[in-house]
């Protein structure tokens, strides 16, 4: 980049200011239909992992269920088994050991059906809660629909004016020094407004309206120094003479005003 003057330096501050203004302007016609859509996003992004866990949950569930049943059906075949077995016993000793075994198995049974009762009353409360969250996963799709659709008709619109400016601000940074455009870019992204680049209107700077003293408003106008407002960083780039006070405006030189004449002095002549 050749090197540049300090009012090519503003100037070229001052258009890309410009661009960018416009391109803010264009994002405002968004207002927060971009934050509504992606919130509505993550909304329903969330909601689907609530409704995978539920199902998961289900799916143990169900496999508990089946678990238990399978242990009752052991059990009952182990009762039969014993019972056949105490047809043959020889000693009451014996037939004691295996009616304790009997004995624990219905109470194995007792626990399998209880376990399977809490299961069942889980799964309707697990398929409850599915059926709600893929109630609100629909109603928040529709309403995510409807967003996106006002979203894209207004890009739509703008997008052939919002390419052309995004392809003049590409042209314009690079007539900028990476010191200087660094600075800008950190400077607009921590203003609420954007602007970054200001004139001084009515003796105070655009976007802030803190007076600037005339000694400050001299330097700017003179343009040999890039002059930055110390209380909110804004680089000051030029000042509108039509709102200046009197008093500040630059003065027009006048001409000499002629010295008056001095009357000669008679001499008397002896």
């Amino acid at each position: 980049m050749e090197t540049q003057s300090i009012p090519q330096k503003l100037e070229a501050l001052v258009k890309l200011q410009s661009i960018d203004t416009k391109l803010d302007e264009l994002k405002k016609l968004r207002g927060d239909l971009p934050d509504e859509v992606q919130d509505l996003e993550d909304e329903i992004e969330g909601y689907k992992t609530r409704l995978s866990r539920h199902q998961a949950e289900l799916k143990e569930l169900d496999e508990t269920v089946k678990k238990n049943k399978d242990g009752i059906k052991e059990s009952e075949k182990l009762i039969k088994k014993y019972g056949e077995q105490q047809k043959n016993v020889r000693n009451n000793r014996e037939f004691d050991a295996i009616t304790k075994e009997v004995e624990l198995q219905e109470l194995e049974i007792q626990m399998f059906e209880k376990k399977t009762k809490e299961a069942k009353e889980l799964i309707q409360t697990k398929k409850d809660d599915i059926e709600k969250t893929e109630q609100l996963i629909k109603e928040r799709s529709e309403h995510l629909d409807n967003k996106k659709g006002e979203l894209n008709a207004i890009l739509n619109e703008s997008h052939e004016e919002e390419k052309r400016l995004l392809g003049e601000r590409e042209k314009a940074g690079k007539k900028i020094e990476d010191k200087l455009l660094k600075y800008y870019e950190r400077l607009r992204g921590s203003l609420t407004n954007g602007l970054a680049v200001v004139r001084v209107v009515r003796g105070a700077a655009e976007g802030c309206n803190i007076v600037i003293p005339p000694q400050k408003i001299a330097e700017i106008r003179e343009k040999k120094k890039i002059v930055i407002d110390e209380h909110s960083g804004r680089i000051l780039a030029d000042v509108d003479l039509d709102t200046l006070d009197e008093s500040d405006k630059p003065k027009t030189a006048k001409a000499p005003a002629p010295a008056p004449a001095t009357r000669r002095r008679k001499t008397s002549v002896e």
